[in-house]
């Protein structure tokens, strides 16, 4: 590969980021964020916002970045839902010129940089997900910044499958103090890591490098980014390790074709179906040129990650989030070859975003239980409205739910109403307890009724006295679920409540 030349175009700009490449990433980031406001949140965003409320080093379910973003959020726009994803779509715009620097240094003088960024852009799980505030958000933004990393050390030694010049050491503590973030935001950062030792030590010129400081230098700077996240494990019994580590499938052939289907369906959508052919493509190419350092990097950091989920999907089903991280290389690999149908992946990816935009708006189509959109956006406000009067009326202290999701859009959606989350979760943050509320008063509480299950609340927990009905949580005509309502006394027992934050003016 030819060392990159950086020429310069239109208004000072870089050849790999040109005028309409720049105005473009401003339009989908300036769409992304009326998008961000106007969309409730998610019951996990509102999970999240409830730990930057009580800022910590680890959190059972993942490491505290999303936290730390969210908290930045809020503190500059307050706890509105553009509050909580402000720091999505910004870092999407950052992400994305990382990609076309990255493109412009692994495959030079082909204008690969603008193609890498669109691509990127066209994918729905990235073109969507960037509005919404998820641990892979955070670690999406540091993965690219290190893949970014090693590419400029790849173009400052051009010829390392040569004479390996061995220049430009201090990108590897870039790609260490990246390499950092993105642990501190979600633990399958680990593939990273992994996959750069497995290029290191099939690439000999590249091997050379295990005998210099810097990488190693780097790997110190990531372990130093990640040891309060560490510590945090270490004084929680190694729970969330324990948590995730839990999620490793075991054998099941009876059901491995069902899940490696859903796999392989979910994610020619995700990416849209034409990113996905032609991200196959390049990585199929990059890996037949894999002694070349940056084709053999690509190949390496998808087809690692590939084959984890693949396994993984042999057992269990696979969350269609999971694979995000195989997305920049995919499309890196893609974007240097050249193919002339990236024009028309770009405008069908952004062509399938604008319905899924619309739906998640305005829900326009009734779709029922299977809009995503329905099942965890529609509704919350009003049932914290009913599930309130009803406190009212019967003169309750409290509102309660045994399920996160419930008790943090009732939280959100009722200042000065005090909410109690009893999920054994919680008992990991630092928040008031909700036992002496619990013991002194009587509240109302909330309980998903699961595929019609008239389920009463657990006697050994509660005593209800009074049975207060149903309510539903709907869009229009479409029920999305429902809830029964209880006049409830605490016995004793159950999981661990915890007294949630309001939302403050901003």
């Amino acid at each position: 590969m030819d060392r990159t030349s950086s020429p310069r175009g239109a208004f000072g700009l870089p050849a790999w980021a040109p005028l309409y490449l720049i105005a473009a990433l401003a339009g989908l980031t300036l769409v992304r964020l009326a998008v961000a406001a106007a969309v409730p949140l998610a019951p996990d965003e509102g999970y999240y916002w409830v730990w930057s409320r009580a800022l910590a080093s680890g959190y059972l379910d993942h490491p505290p970045m999303v936290a730390i973003w969210t908290y930045l959020g809020t503190a500059l726009l307050g706890d509105g839902t553009l509050g909580v994803r402000l720091l999505g779509p910004m870092s999407a715009f950052i992400s994305s010129l990382f990609m076309a620097r990255t493109a412009e240094c692994l495959w030079p003088a082909s204008n690969a940089g603008p193609r890498a960024a669109l691509l990127y852009n066209a994918t729905l799980m990235f073109g969507i997900g960037a509005i919404i505030m998820t641990p892979d958000v955070p670690l999406l933004f540091f993965w690219t910044m290190a893949l970014w990393s090693l590419a400029e050390l790849i173009s400052a030694n051009r010829d390392i499958a040569g004479r390996a010049l061995l220049r430009g050491g201090y990108w590897w503590l870039v790609a260490g103090l990246a390499l950092g973030g993105a642990f501190a935001s979600k633990y399958t950062a680990a593939l990273f890591p992994a996959g750069v030792a497995i290029w290191l030590l099939l690439t000999p010129a590249a091997r050379r490098w295990l005998l210099r400081w810097e990488p190693w230098g780097g790997l110190v700077l990531t372990v130093l980014v990640f040891a309060p996240v560490l510590a945090w494990n270490q004084r929680h019994d190694w729970a969330s390790f324990a948590m995730q580590g839990g999620r490793l499938a075991t054998f099941a052939p009876a059901r491995a074709l069902e899940f490696l289907g859903e796999l392989v369906g979910g994610q020619i959508l995700a990416m849209s179906p034409l990113v996905f052919a032609l991200s196959c493509l390049g990585v199929w190419r990059a890996a037949g040129r894999w002694r070349e350092p940056g084709a053999g990097l690509l190949a390496i950091l998808t087809i690692l990650p590939a084959a984890l989920f693949i396994e993984h999907a042999l057992g269990d089903r696979v969350q269609g989030n999971w694979p995000f991280i195989l997305y920049p290389s995919a499309i890196l690999s893609a974007s240097g070859m050249a193919f002339r149908a990236w024009r028309p992946a770009v405008w069908l990816g952004l062509a399938l975003a604008v319905p899924v935009v619309i739906q998640a708006s305005l829900a326009p189509l009734p779709l029922g239980r299977a809009d995503p959109t329905l099942r965890l956006l529609a509704g919350w406000s009003e049932l914290a409205r009913d599930a309130n009067q009803a406190r009212i009326a019967n003169g309750a202290d409290y509102i309660v739910s045994e399920t996160y999701d419930a008790s943090t859009l009732l939280a959100r959606a009722l200042p000065g109403v005090k909410v109690i989350a009893m999920d054994g979760r919680y008992a990991f943050i630092d928040l008031p307890s909700g036992a002496p509320l619990l013991r002194e008063g009587t509240g109302v509480l909330v309980t998903l009724i699961s595929r019609g299950s008239k389920r009463a609340p657990d006697a050994d927990i509660w005593a209800v006295q009074a049975d207060l009905g149903i309510l539903e949580r709907r869009r229009g005509g479409e029920l999305a679920d429902q809830y029964r309502i209880s006049l409830v006394r605490w016995r004793a027992g159950g999981s661990y409540a915890a007294l949630l934050p309001q939302m403050r003016d901003k």
